[in-house]
């Protein structure tokens, strides 16, 4: 309570989308709450008692806050821009400049100094009626879903095992505590894989295909380094998987065409020379990122008369999620890709997706073209959205997804998927192949498992990518020389996203954020994933710190912690982006709707709920989330009709039913904005000709608009229950991405009274 300088201000006015609405501004510990009371029309029953309206912000949600005084003579009101990470916009217009004042410096206390994650919403959030009866901490198990498999720890028929090996999350810390391995694999076999593949994450199952025993296995890349280092143990686990079934093809790898592994340019070579032994051979803490750098510095180039994405469709295939380029880059630091050299008979692809820092300042430029809806009602500018490349990436990911899925079901194979350190672009490959495959994770319950499971309990930068503690790069200050007469114009760091707060400024951000990208001198005491930032060197002091909660429970957040905005980035978005696009195309195969992902996604950055505030299955079991918060299932089931699909026609599926009746295959050619998420008609977002064809099972207009990213649903009185709040955006696009996220709505889920402020509904 000592952050906040001022509980209560009336008069206060909220624009959004041009339109004015005039009410009662509240700061409480974890939420913003504007509400008013309408003027009931004279021509009403005067019985009737109008009801107030709300709209509840968490703090957390919040990517960038400015304040903008006004000097007294100017005749101005000051004001404070809030951009939020579920694409809302929204600014408060104050009469005095002293309680704007103190209403920004309230919530960049509540935002970014929070210190650690124990301290947010969740730790303290206390469900109503029906969702206080909800466990959504027990839908998935582990031994359930493999028996849903078809595996058995008793019955090894499958050619599989379970593992205890990591049962005290030793072996590999970001992996669940059960692995599945071959049969023929002993522990011992394990002991020394492990060593050979970035953070530990060797290869392990993730799906079995029920019907011919083809597998997907997950896994980090390997320390090949330029020597082209090779483990012996590896080799032999990953044969043990592509031998696993009887459904492996024979055919030879010179049937298939791939990319060409030699071709070192002269340029290219003189790096190679400059690398000592030494470094071949070390790895780093952010492979993602030194990705990113030697990139730019390329060792060697793909050939450019080859296709980026093939290769034989009849062999047992290693998927790289990666372009090829920033693989071999890789070598040069140990790590890099397999040589399929020691690896007998089995392909590889390329699939050319790019790493976290190409992906956030993607979506920073979709922010760009959509941002300002809080004080205009102009559409958002379609060749700024074109110019993002985000639907590229959309496409992307699906066409990976599309390979994977194809190869599995249609070619009988075993897949190896991984990228850097496999959290990434690996689970959003292995989460979407799943998909097509299984029309199980089509429900609204396989969803939720396939979400713990490859997200949750394989591991995912979470708290990294989603920024739940804030920054005070988010927090600007303009024209400040017009309040106090210092003459700065603008204080309280860049805006991160890059959205122009005064064009003299643009350039100077832009050179400050790509100067804070090469800076190696990265003081996160947390590993950040291969799509992370420049970091220490495995086996560094620096890389080996952990700390640990004061209280005993293992968190491993630090004491006083802040967002590192270049570790963030739009991962989960973009998988939840996917789905929505197969569900768009395939309208009658999903149980859930629309409004399921794009609560899901507001969810993600709520704070409200436990389950998507760590990294992975350790830290969750350290910090004791299951006891000490809710799990954010329990939203949607106590809600579950209002995320059913009514057009779904899979009720009874078959596990080994036929597969043209199992399968679905992603349309790339189909894909489009979701306008909703972003908090634009479809007509906006995809053109007249487009919108014509809107999902037909989506909820209606006014509902989904009741669903929004200040959502009150079911609250009990104002300061218990509220809304859910995400956090802080992304790194060098930064500025953009802030500035911009928007458009979810305000809307409020009617209950207790508590209704939608007219105007700041979500279309």
């Amino acid at each position: 309570m000592e952050k906040i300088r001022i509980p209560k201000i009336e008069d206060v006015q909220i624009l959004r989308r041009g339109v004015p609405v005039s009410g009662t501004l509240h700061l409480t510990p974890h939420h913003l709450i504007f509400s008013h009371t309408p003027s009931t029309p004279q021509d009403e029953d005067t019985k009737a008692i109008a009801r107030p309206k709300e709209i509840w912000i968490t703090y957390p949600i919040i990517s960038l806050c400015t304040f903008r005084p006004s000097p007294p003579a100017s005749g101005l009101s000051s004001s404070v821009r809030l951009r939020c990470r579920d694409f809302t916009f929204v600014t408060f217009h104050f009469s005095k400049t002293k309680e704007a004042r103190d209403v920004y410096e309230s919530i960049k206390g509540l935002t970014c100094k929070v210190g650690r994650v124990e301290k947010l919403y969740a730790f303290s959030y206390r469900p109503q009626h029906p969702e206080k009866d909800c466990n959504g901490w027990e839908i998935y198990d582990a031994r359930q879903e493999w028996r849903r498999l078809g595996i058995s720890e008793k019955d090894t028929d499958k050619g599989w095992r379970v593992s205890n090996i990591n049962s005290d999350y030793k072996f590999s810390p970001s992996y669940p505590s059960l692995l599945l391995v071959p049969n023929s694999i002993s522990d011992n076999v394990l002991n020394y894989a492990v060593k050979f593949r970035s953070r530990g994450r060797l290869p392990v199952l993730t799906y079995l295909h029920p019907t011919n025993n083809c597998s997907l296995t997950r896994s980090s890349q390997p320390h090949s380094g330029l020597r082209n280092n090779r483990s012996v143990q590896d080799e032999k686990l990953v044969a043990a998987i592509f031998s696993s079934s009887d459904a492996i093809q024979t055919s030879t790898l010179n049937s298939a065409s791939f990319i060409s592994e030699s071709g070192t340019s002269s340029t290219s070579k003189s790096i190679l020379d400059s690398i000592t032994p030494e470094s071949s051979t070390t790895t780093i803490e952010d492979p993602e990122a030194a990705e990113d750098i030697l990139v730019h510095n390329p060792i060697s180039q793909p050939p450019e008369d080859k296709p980026r994405i093939y290769g034989s469709q009849r062999e047992n295939m290693i998927v790289d999620a990666r372009p090829q380029v920033n693989a071999l880059a890789m070598q040069a630091v140990g790590l890099g890709t397999e040589n399929r050299d020691n690896y007998d008979g089995v392909a590889r692809q390329f699939l050319n997706i790019e790493n976290i820092h190409v992906m956030r300042e993607s979506l920073s430029k979709v922010i760009e073209a959509i941002k300002d809806a809080d004080i205009t009602p102009l559409p958002p500018n379609r060749e700024l959205l074109a110019k993002s490349d985000w639907l590229k990436h959309i496409k992307c990911l699906l066409t990976g997804a599309d390979v994977i899925a194809r190869q599995i079901a249609l070619q009988h194979s075993h897949v190896l998927l991984h990228c850097s350190d496999g959290w990434d672009r690996t689970s959003q490959l292995s989460a979407l192949s799943q998909i097509c495959l299984d029309p199980y994770y089509r429900t609204l319950e396989g969803f939720i498992v396939l979400v713990e499971k490859d997200w949750l309990s394989f591991g995912h930068m979470f708290r990294h990518r989603s920024g739940f503690l804030g920054s005070e790069k988010w927090f600007v200050t303009q024209n400040e020389g017009l309040g106090s007469g210092n003459g700065s114009s603008l204080s309280g760091g860049s805006s991160p996203f890059g959205n122009r707060i005064g064009g003299a400024n643009a350039l100077e951000n832009a050179l400050l954020s790509a100067k804070g990208f090469f800076n190696k001198d990265n003081n996160s005491r947390d590993s950040v994933d291969s799509d992370g930032e420049p970091g220490a060197l495995e086996g560094s002091p620096r890389s080996k710190r952990r700390t640990t909660s004061p209280n005993g429970r293992g968190d491993t957040t630090n004491d006083h912690e802040t967002t590192k905005v270049k570790e963030t980035s739009p991962v989960f978005h973009q998988f939840l982006d996917c789905t929505y696009q197969l569900l768009y195309q395939y309208p009658t195969r999903f149980e859930f709707n629309e409004r399921f992902l794009k609560r899901l996604l507001y969810h993600l950055y709520s704070c409200q709920y436990g389950t998507f505030l760590y990294n992975s299955e350790r830290e969750r079991v350290e910090a004791s989330v299951a006891e000490r918060t809710r799990s954010v299932w329990d939203y949607f089931l106590a809600r579950r009709e209002m995320f059913l699909n009514p057009n779904y026609a899979d009720p009874e599926f078959d596990a080994r039913q036929r597969e043209e009746n199992r399968l679905i295959f992603p349309r790339v050619g189909e894909v489009r904005w979701w306008s909703e998420v972003f908090g634009r008609t479809d007509e906006e977002m995809n053109g007249a000709v487009l919108s014509t064809s809107r999902l037909q099972h989506a909820p209606p207009a006014d509902m989904t608009s009741s669903m929004t990213g200040s959502e009150r649903g079911d609250r009990a009185p104002m300061p218990s229950v509220g809304p859910v709040g995400r956090t802080a955006p992304s790194d060098s696009a930064v500025k953009d991405l802030v500035e911009g996220m928007r458009g979810t709505g305000f809307a409020q889920e009617s209950a207790k009274g508590a209704d939608v402020v007219p105007g700041l509904e979500m279309r």
